[in-house]
C-alpha cells in the first residue's frame, strides 16, 4: 500500500480513487527520514481510518 494524494482536493488516502471528490490520485513517495516526521500525523490518521473500516 502506498500513500496517495488527490490532485484536485489535495486529500491523502490509500484508496485507488479519491473518496472525497473522486479525483485522480498521485503516489506520494516516502520522505527521507527525519526526527521531526512531518507526515506522521497523516500516517496515524490513515491507520486509524483503516482500523475503523475493517
Amino acid at each position: 500500500m502506498k500513500m496517495r494524494r488527490c490532485r484536485s482536493c489535495k486529500e491523502y488516502t490509500l484508496e485507488e480513487h479519491c473518496p472525497h471528490c473522486g479525483g485522480e490520485l498521485e503516489v506520494i513517495y516516502p520522505p527521507r527520514y527525519s526526527p521531526e516526521d512531518k507526515y506522521g500525523k497523516y500516517r496515524r490518521i490513515l491507520k486509524k481510518q483503516l482500523a475503523e473500516t475493517h
